[in-house]
């Protein structure tokens, strides 16, 4: 598999971009000494959250191999407990063996991809997914917490605009199913969301309800246009609006611009 993409089931690009982030993330863990070091703004130590991110990463293979696996209902409170629990059961907090692991993992789940080819919907702690869309979950979840590890060992972190587009199959379709209701009770509005670069999709929401769709309104209510690395690291609850567009990250025109900074508040990170 090294150095190879996956065809047919992934969109191109995706699965270097998992082997490379997996790689990224083995590279900044190795060798660490202390993985006591707390990842900013979470419960976590280094060492928990690279444990984390061994075992998701685990867990995507084993779903993309056809197996069942149990993690939660889909709800914030669900997958943090699912993940407490899967921590508490799991002892390795090393930096090398976790590095490891993550790779191993990682490079795992696109064998399975390969080898389950014609597979159609998989079971994910999101929701029903195909494989693509599994992948690029995947994606999304090791560059969040690549991110806080980048952070927290004060080095750079590996997301950039070509794997955030890539996360975006995943984001589409996982979006609805994370909506806070109490922030869209009533709401409706359309958006358009693009990104520096070209990428867009469209947000429809009618009293409440909310659509997500690869295409844009046709009449928007509001566009926003936002630098990708923070485009992701506001879904990922990584990065709060209103600092975005205060240093010029986050852009927003149209009949309701105002809207703006509404946006990430109608969406819970799992």
């Amino acid at each position: 598999m090294a150095g190879q993409e996956v065809r047919g089931t992934l969109p191109e690009g995706l699965g270097d971009a998992i082997r490379g982030t997996a790689e990224d993330i083995a590279a900044l863990l190795r060798g660490v000494a202390d993985t006591g070091v707390p990842v900013p703004g979470s419960q976590w130590s280094v060492g928990a959250a690279a444990a984390h991110l061994a075992q998701a990463n685990e867990l995507m293979a084993d779903i993309a191999a056809g197996q069942e696996r149990s993690h939660g209902d889909g709800t914030p409170q669900s997958l943090a407990a699912a993940n407490e629990r899967a921590l508490a059961a799991f002892d390795e907090r090393e930096a090398d063996p976790l590095a490891e692991m993550i790779a191993a993992q990682a490079a795992a789940f696109l064998k399975a991809v390969d080898e389950h080819a014609a597979q159609g919907t998989v079971v994910t702690p999101l929701g029903p997914m195909s494989q693509a869309e599994l992948g690029s979950y995947l994606l999304a979840h090791m560059l969040g917490h690549g991110y806080d590890l980048a952070r927290a060992l004060d080095r750079p972190h590996m997301i950039d605009r070509a794997r955030v587009e890539l996360t975006l199959p995943f984001l589409i379709t996982a979006m609805p199913r994370v909506v806070d209701t109490a922030a869209t009770a009533e709401l409706t509005a359309r958006y358009t969301i693009r990104l520096w670069g070209g990428a867009r999709f469209g947000v429809t929401l009618t009293n409440g309800a909310v659509a997500v769709s690869p295409q844009p309104p046709s009449r928007p209510d509001c566009t926003i246009l936002t630098e990708p690395v923070t485009f992701l690291l506001m879904a990922l609850g990584r990065c709060e609006p209103w600092g975005a567009i205060a240093r010029g990250r986050v852009l927003a025109w149209g009949r309701k611009p105002w809207l703006a900074p509404r946006f990430p508040t109608l969406f819970k990170a799992p």
